[in-house]
């Protein structure tokens, strides 16, 4: 019988969800602005994981520090970096120098939601339901439709834009598999990510660094906050906090709602309208998602080797 608490716990995960789906949504729309105004993807980059990496690096070091990887080892830390942290989000900063930001938004989570997808079949033997195909074939689509539209003439620059958000969502769609896999938390995820891709820094710093001078003193400090702790810190550990309490049959109704977050305020925040060819592919991607993700049973989500919510409790109540 459920308790008012944990009645209470699940609300709190709801909203803590609805909050990622807007920082991370708002994200492709937020750095898309910056890029346009000056502010590079390597300066962003650099602001990033120089903030996330320098405020976390205390919990990485009473984990285990570099010893054991903050805990997780070598092996694992190395490939969660990877897919999670400054090559994921380089492809993405210099894929929004080319393409308008409707398209990270939608390109990347589509391609993560067939990623996880796959990976839950082969990695943890989930069942591939009539829905789930249904949705990749309308992600797959959708993706196609986009790829269309910008693969001629002025359009050129555009599709290699959106080529760098099919990586990022390659790269990204690879990180809840591995956390689940190695069975890593929200927030231990975030520091690793973020400690180990402060070894951005000594390359940025010799060959991209342009002075402090490029933008006004507060708009770095404010994407500083906003891309390192908002971003980093604040998005990740809420998404793996509230996947723990509300199980993977929920959560799945989420990511669909970043590529509608970020289409929306794309067209008041940069005057970004998609041409219809676009509003098809945007249309066929966020179906999609909708369909592969609102009609996953709860077994599967056991299946797919999502913990139960009290298999991590005692730790994620640590950390909350």
């Amino acid at each position: 019988m459920t308790t008012e608490k944990e009645r209470r716990r699940r609300r709190l995960a709801v909203a803590g969800m609805l909050l990622s789906v807007l920082i991370f949504g708002s994200n492709f729309v937020i750095s898309r602005h910056a890029v346009l105004n000056g502010i590079g993807a390597h300066d962003l980059l650099a602001l990033r994981f120089a903030t996330a990496g320098l405020l976390l690096l205390p919990l990485f070091l009473r984990a285990g520090g570099f010893a054991n990887c903050g805990g997780v080892g070598w092996n694992h830390g190395f490939w969660l970096a990877v897919t999670s942290g400054f090559p994921m989000t380089f492809l993405m900063l210099t894929g929004l120098t080319m393409a308008p930001a409707a398209h990270g938004a939608t390109i990347g989570p589509g391609t993560v939601t067939v990623i996880g997808i796959i990976g839950s079949v082969v990695l943890f033997g989930a069942r591939l339901s009539a829905p789930l195909v249904v949705g990749i074939i309308g992600v797959i689509c959708g993706l196609g439709f986009l790829a269309f539209a910008g693969s001629g003439g002025a359009g050129a620059e555009t599709l290699r834009g959106d080529l760098c958000f099919l990586g990022v969502g390659l790269l990204w769609g690879f990180y809840p598999l591995l956390i689940q896999l190695w069975k890593v938390n929200g927030l231990r995820g975030a520091v690793i990510v973020s400690v180990l891709s402060l070894a951005y820094l000594p390359f940025y710093f010799l060959f991209f660094f342009r002075g402090f001078d490029i933008a006004p003193w507060w708009v770095l400090v404010l994407h500083a906050i906003y891309q390192g702790v908002v971003n980093v810190i604040l998005g990740l550990w809420l998404w793996g906090w509230a996947a723990h309490v509300l199980g993977a049959a929920v959560v799945g109704r989420f990511p669909p709602l970043i590529p509608v977050t970020g289409t929306t305020l794309a067209i008041p925040a940069l005057g970004e309208i998609p041409g219809p060819l676009q509003l098809a592919g945007f249309g066929l991607i966020i179906s999609g998602l909708f369909v592969a993700s609102w009609r996953r049973p709860a077994r599967q989500a056991e299946q797919a080797g999502v913990p139960a919510d009290r298999d991590h409790q005692p730790h994620e109540q640590r950390n909350s």
